[in-house]
């Protein structure tokens, strides 16, 4: 699942980034209404809607992010029991948690699912189909942006959804291989990685020094 995987990282960097932009400009632009040579032009500038666009990229930067740590094993965790029990027993304790945290995100992907599909979802997909139901709900939209509220809303389902497939993916290989994600909060990617790298081809130097100045002596 190595697309979904990249997918998933993409996603959430696209939100982290464009959310940062987004916040950058809002900050820019109320800085510049307060200067006067500028300030006529910046004024027309409506950036009313920033604000409720940053809110709805960090929720859903949230819920993909709490699959994505899933499946890193970053969420924070209480092992207390855990530690204390025999291996074999701790075994089944894992499994059991990792199955209650399935089937909790399964049911919240559920509940969110319906939501959205009464609050608009179902209008949407109908009157795109050309099926005009009187009877159906429109649902509302945001005040700022002006879209249909059950767009955003739909990260509950679809992070939901995610985050239940990660548990479950995680559940399977810890079946079969024993071995669960966990994080290293010492190791920073790419520098460790560098510097073990720096340090393996110091002493393979040296070794070939080593061995030089041996044929020399020979």
């Amino acid at each position: 699942m190595k697309w979904l995987d990249r997918l998933e990282e993409t996603l959430i960097a696209f939100l982290m980034g464009a959310a940062t932009l987004v916040i950058a400009m809002a900050v820019l632009h109320r800085f510049l209404a307060g200067v006067p040579a500028v300030q006529d032009l910046v004024i027309r500038i409506d950036v009313s809607w920033a604000q409720e666009l940053c809110i709805y990229m960090f929720v859903w930067m949230a819920k993909f992010g709490a699959a994505y740590g899933v499946r890193a094993g970053t969420h924070v965790g209480v092992d207390v029991v855990v530690r204390k029990l025999k291996p074999e027993h701790a075994k089944y304790l894992v499994i059991f948690s990792l199955l209650a945290g399935a089937v909790f995100t399964a049911t919240v992907g559920t509940l969110g699912a319906t939501f959205v599909w009464e609050n608009g979802a179902h209008y949407a997909f109908t009157h795109a189909l050309g099926i005009d139901n009187p009877d159906l709900f429109e649902g509302p939209t945001s005040p700022d942006l002006e879209i249909p509220t059950w767009i955003a809303y739909s990260c509950v389902p679809l992070g939901s959804y995610l985050m239940c497939f990660r548990f479950l993916q995680v559940c399977w290989t810890f079946i079969r291989t024993g071995e669960a994600p966990h994080a290293d909060h010492g190791h920073v990617e790419g520098i460790e990685d560098d510097v073990a790298a720096a340090a393996s081809a110091k002493t393979a130097e040296e070794a070939s020094k080593s061995n030089g100045s041996k044929g020399d002596r020979a």
